[in-house]
């Protein structure tokens, strides 16, 4: 593996690394590794990819685990929704193209999920950005049953506002980026 001189990593530098199962991504020009998600946070994506293609708007797509390039940076997200045309060789989607970012938090990746990536994404302007919890945390209500879901959407002051705290058992429909109707218990086994 080859470290940048500058010692500012950027997306270009991820043609370079090796295909392993590892998850790399460049944040803030820092490499950041993650193990191969869990058999659940895995499946939760299955089915919310599934549960989201049949409510997206024409000219929308869904992809899970593509980055999101944004400036040298390059997150990946667990999903995405974007729109307009895209160059299917490309490792990632332009932001401008990236209507909605989704993060399952893992227990590797709780600190980049909930406080780093969401800045990113705001700073980037993506108008909308759903983190699903599906560990215990710190701040479930006593009785809430995971997965939880919590949907944001972006503020005048280019930061997320929460619009829904969504936990298994309840129905919620969210309006951006489009409708969706969604009980996040009908995303696990």
């Amino acid at each position: 593996m080859r470290i940048p001189r500058s010692g500012h990593w950027t997306a270009e530098d991820l043609d370079l690394m090796p295909e392993n199962g590892l998850r790399y991504e460049v944040l803030n020009g820092q490499l950041i590794v993650s193990p191969a998600p869990t058999l659940g946070h895995q499946y939760l994506i299955t089915w919310l990819v599934r549960a989201l293609e049949n409510a997206l708007p024409s000219g929308s797509f869904v992809l899970a685990g593509v980055g999101v390039l944004i400036g040298d940076d390059e997150p990946i997200p667990d999903l995405m929704v974007a729109t307009g045309p895209i160059d299917w060789d490309d490792r990632g989607v332009p932001v401008e193209q990236v209507k909605l970012v989704v993060e399952v938090v893992s227990k590797s990746t709780t600190l980049q999920d909930r406080m780093v990536k969401p800045v990113l994404y705001a700073a980037a302007r993506i108008p909308n950005y759903w983190r699903v919890e599906i560990n215990p945390f710190k701040g479930q209500l006593p009785d809430e049953k995971l997965p939880i879901l919590f949907a944001h959407a972006l503020g005048a002051d280019d930061t997320y506002e929460r619009t829904h705290r969504v936990a298994a058992g309840d129905t919620a429909t969210l309006r951006s980026p489009f409708e969706f109707t969604v009980d996040p218990a009908s995303l696990m086994p």
